[in-house]
């Protein structure tokens, strides 16, 4: 079965991926592999902020808890996945790469990848 880093080191080999990190709802690494520049530490720690604000907007809204934020920033995508009531997935992404067929696989794959953490 993989493991936490393998998914990681997955996830971080696809063309156009610069940091995956996953991380505590309390903003601590669990794993991450980026590019020196990052650093996924400080990443990580602002995480948990932008998914507390996104669970509110959806309980306001009445579409329920966050499952899967982008944003869009003028050096690339940060795409956040919550994985379980523990763990989030951050994916750093360059402006120019295709996040589609990435974004389909994390939704596709949730689950399986959920039962790593």
């Amino acid at each position: 079965m993989p493991t936490i880093r393998d998914l990681v080191a997955a996830i971080r080999q696809r063309d156009g991926v610069e940091a995956a990190i996953v991380l505590g709802r309390d903003g601590l690494l669990i794993d991450s592999e980026a590019t020196a520049q990052l650093d996924a530490e400080n990443v990580a720690a602002h995480v948990p902020s932008i998914v507390a604000a996104a669970d509110e907007f959806g309980a306001a809204a009445g579409r329920g808890a966050l499952t899967t934020a982008i944003l869009e920033l003028p050096q690339g995508l940060a795409v956040i996945s919550a994985l379980s009531a523990e763990a989030l997935l951050l994916v750093m992404v360059r402006p120019s790469a295709d996040v589609g067929q990435l974004l389909f696989e994390l939704r596709r794959n949730r689950a399986n990848i959920a039962a790593l953490v």
